[in-house]
């Protein structure tokens, strides 16, 4: 017991260490070098190093126990900032995701409501063109003919570009997660919010950690946009902080929808493996396939009941 508290213990040290002390301490030290270059000279390392020996030099410095103040000074002052970063994170999280748009605040949820309308109607144009290719390649195959694809991939990839199917959210990538759910639904129809819980138990340990693997890679780009929030206040004492703001946005984009897009291949490549199992365990192995049929009765029995009706003297 010992050794698996400590080795649980050292893992936390770790994850504390890599998640926020880390990012933190290199946030102060770009705060720190905005503070002493300022805007006239972004760049001056002479000034830099300058004020890098006369904070060496200071007397506090010198002492064993000042030495230790100012590192738990640096430590829980990284870790703050890490953790405040961790909250933003999960506010960005919600809006790249917009799993509940519906309820959000009116002005946000009608902004929300307007770039999906129009998100809408630019796919619903990608898709017809898509199909319509799709339909000439089809009638050129009955007459033996070979159409060049190039136009129907390209079709295909401005379509993919707004959303994998029919927009419901604001955004891609919460349209890329919700493209599983309208998928699984379509084709064996499962609803996957009642049957996920159910199915999350009797996944294979290497599936779960797979899973669980892709959902931290997407907590972790999206916290990436809130260290782009808190760099870009620096830039009013030191211009190239924007810089660095701009770079880290970018990179959480893509690495957001790119986790986001493995997230949700996953979701749907379990539920379509694993949903017949679930079945079994239930009593209900369908023979062959999951077919649709066989969907809607695991549906019904995974779905909860309702309340019953209110009666008079109900307290």
């Amino acid at each position: 017991m010992g050794a698996l508290l400590g080795e649980l213990g050292k893992k936390l040290a770790e994850r504390w260490l890599s998640l926020l002390v880390l990012p933190g301490a290199l946030y102060l030290a770009v705060a720190a070098v905005a503070r002493t270059l300022g805007q006239a000279r972004p760049f001056a390392v002479d000034r830099l190093t300058g004020q890098i020996g006369a904070w060496a030099g200071a007397p506090v410095a010198r002492t064993v126990g000042g030495q230790v103040v100012v590192l738990a000074a640096v430590l829980g002052g990284a870790a703050a900032v890490g953790v405040l970063a961790q909250a933003l994170g999960s506010a960005a999280e919600r809006l790249h995701l917009a799993t509940d748009w519906y309820t959000w605040p009116a002005p946000a949820r009608g902004l929300a409501h307007r770039i999906t309308v129009r998100r809408q109607r630019r796919w619903r144009t990608a898709a017809e063109a898509w199909h319509r290719h799709r339909q000439e390649a089809a009638a050129a195959r009955t007459r033996g003919e070979r159409v060049d694809p190039t136009g129907r991939h390209a079709a295909r990839s401005a379509m993919l570009r707004i959303s994998p199917e029919r927009p419901d959210r604001p955004t891609w990538s919460g349209d890329r997660i919700h493209a599983a759910s309208v998928r699984v639904d379509r084709d064996h129809h499962l609803d996957l919010a009642t049957l996920w819980p159910h199915l999350w138990l009797v996944l294979p340990e290497t599936t779960r950690t797979e899973i669980t693997a892709a959902r931290q890679a997407l907590t972790r780009a999206t916290t990436l946009c809130a260290w782009a929030l808190l760099y870009l206040p620096l830039a009013l004492w030191w211009w190239p902080a924007a810089v660095i703001a701009a770079v880290i946005a970018v990179t959480s984009r893509q690495r957001t929808r790119s986790a986001a897009d493995g997230y949700a291949t996953l979701l749907e490549a379990a539920t379509r493996l694993h949903a017949r199992d679930l079945a079994g365990l239930l009593g209900m192995d369908p023979p062959g396939p999951l077919t649709p049929e066989a969907g809607d009765a695991l549906g019904l029995h995974l779905a909860p009941s309702p309340p019953p009706p209110p009666y008079d003297g109900a307290p």
